[in-house]
């Protein structure tokens, strides 16, 4: 069934879940009414249900979901940005805490007719359908266009107590997919970088390949096409690689799946990341992926993160305008653990740049290394 229906059971979702649902999963099956809401279990078991995740409790202590979390955090707030709540887009305030993203937060009048985006770079993609719901939320929160505002005016490579990191933020898979057009990775001045990607004629809206209520990627549906030495589970599509004879990671290894070079050249950025910061910053750099505000100052220098380096108090300040412009590519590649399926040759070059700007003051080990081109 196809988001757009209005079949009967779509308007059963919505009579049933208006009267508690917004409020998360137990609070809407206690009050509706006794019949099988459709895909509801299917809905249950997606991050969008977990009422108890820290993505919807984190404002629990201050009563409410400020406003620029609230499209994203909470389903009255999703509701208010589109429009959906008899208000004009755009957020009106702060939403209530303790709501999940729910069934009435894709399904609505304005979202049926929902076919463009605007990304954090300002740029606005028409005519993506369906894709407009998800791409709302999983577009990152920060762009080239936010990096360079914050360096403006700044020496590349003296440390300054003005900057901050900058997180893109969670699951920009949008940005990803849209490339140069939504400029959601870093992109360094006078180079070209790949636009939106095209998988596959039947691999291009978010829900060709994933289930759209659990929203679990479909793997067998990946093996229609490829044709891995085995392709059963998520797990196995790092085995895949696009049609490329290109060593973009250096090692030699042109049969590998794509994501494993990404990942080869994620390591080498991180490696990267650690001696500029030490060489040129004097305070060597650690990162770790579960803590905000992820980079931390590394005490004793021996490159791990040890117990007591990954807290707040912690947090590395030492920054110079061209270890943030890497460090945001490495958390940007964080972010979007998909990114070797949504664009990969995006992030490649997002990534072989960033190495090739900190090469120019400290030593990096570039050898091999191919730069995709822009197509």
């Amino acid at each position: 069934m196809r988001l757009e229906s209005r079949s009967i059971g779509c308007r059963l979702v919505m009579a049933a879940v208006a009267l508690g649902l917004l409020f998360g999963a137990d609070a809407a099956l206690a009050q509706s009414p006794p019949l099988k809401i459709p895909f509801v279990d299917e809905w249950a078991a997606s991050p969008h249900a977990r009422l108890g995740a820290e993505a919807f409790n984190h404002w629990n202590a201050e009563g409410e979901v400020p406003v620029p979390c609230a499209r994203c955090h909470s389903t009255p707030g999703f509701l208010d940005y589109i429009g959906a709540d008899g208000t004009p887009p755009g957020l009106d305030g702060p939403a209530p805490v303790g709501t999940v993203i729910s069934c009435v937060a894709c399904h609505n009048d304005v979202t049926i007719r929902m076919d463009s985006v605007t990304f954090p770079s300002g740029a606005v993609v028409d005519k993506v359908g369906d894709d407009a719901r998800c791409m709302t939320c999983h577009q990152g929160r920060e762009s080239t266009v936010s990096v360079d505002a914050q360096l403006a005016g700044a020496e590349p490579d003296t440390v300054s107590d003005e900057l901050r990191f900058i997180n893109v933020h969670y699951r920009a898979a949008g940005a990803t997919r849209y490339g140069t057009e939504a400029r959601g990775a870093y992109e360094y001045p006078g180079l070209t970088y790949v636009g939106y990607f095209l998988h596959d004629p039947d691999s291009q809206r978010c829900a060709d390949c994933h289930q759209q209520h659990t929203v679990r990627v479909m793997v067998q549906a990946c093996a229609t096409c490829h044709q891995a030495p085995q392709l059963t589970r998520l797990a196995d599509l790092v085995k895949i690689r696009k049609n490329s004879a290109l060593d973009f990671d250096g090692d030699g290894n042109v049969e590998e799946g794509i994501a494993e070079e990404i990942t080869t050249l994620h390591a080498a950025l991180y490696q990267a990341i650690q001696g500029y910061a030490l060489a040129i910053g004097g305070q060597a750099i650690v990162y770790s992926a579960g803590t905000y505000p992820y980079f931390f100052n590394d005490s004793n220098a021996n490159g791990k993160v040890d117990p007591g380096e990954a807290v707040f108090p912690n947090a590395f300040k030492s920054w110079t305008p061209r270890l943030l412009r890497a460090a945001y590519n490495y958390q940007y590649v964080v972010e979007d653990p998909g990114a070797y399926t949504h664009n990969p040759l995006y992030v490649i070059q997002a990534m072989h740049d960033s190495l090739q700007d900190l090469g120019t003051r400290v030593e990096v080990d570039m050898a091999g290394m191919a730069r995709p081109e822009a197509e």
